[in-house]
């Protein structure tokens, strides 16, 4: 190999090396814990929705934060009597857990009452619905992996209107998730 070639092929070999150093991911996790203060919302701030009901939600823990592998929000529930249509997350696990108030599940076939103290576990590629029983309510979410469920939150939320239907179909595919059926009806 004659002396040109060499230094050629050396300096293909740097920019590589230097790569493999670069991490592969744009969000980096935090090298220390944090807090969220109860009643706070890491980083929007109150998230209040407008569209499937009026509630507010608080990222307490964001995808960001893990590398995606985790999200965890806390929902302050203002809608007695609505909650979301039957849809399903293709890619994430959901796991609620009620703080206050009642609510009432769908997942697949079968119906629960939930109130506080009481879980349930959403798993992926499960139809699954939910509706506010009582007049008030709170309830953590968590969502493993983290998947788009933020983004979801934060665009209903900035919307200057009520949603269509049409348009709420949109922003659940938008979000890797697929609506499949209507709202669920208390004691249905």
């Amino acid at each position: 190999m004659n002396r040109g070639k060499f230094i050629l092929a050396l300096l293909s070999v740097i920019p590589l090396a230097a790569l493999a150093k670069i991490k592969p991911n744009l969000f980096m996790r935090p090298d220390k814990g944090f807090k969220i203060n109860a009643g706070e919302g890491r980083i929007h701030g109150h998230i209040k929705l407008k569209g499937v009901n009026a509630n507010i939600l608080d990222v307490k823990i964001s995808g960001s934060d893990t590398d995606g592998h985790l999200a965890i929000f806390e929902q302050t529930s203002l809608s007695q009597g609505k909650g979301t249509p039957l849809h399903i997350h293709h890619l994430q696990d959901e796991i609620f857990y009620v703080l206050e108030g009642e609510y009432y599940f769908q997942m697949g076939d079968e119906n629960f009452s939930l109130t506080k103290g009481d879980s349930i576990f959403l798993p992926r590629k499960v139809a699954h619905a939910w509706t506010q029983v009582s007049e008030t309510g709170k309830m953590t979410v968590t969502m493993q992996p983290a998947g788009k469920l933020e983004d979801f939150f934060v665009t209903m939320a900035a919307l200057d209107h009520e949603p269509t239907k049409e348009e709420i179909n949109k922003m659940f595919a938008d979000n890797d998730m697929q609506v499949v059926g209507p709202p669920l009806k208390i004691g249905e």
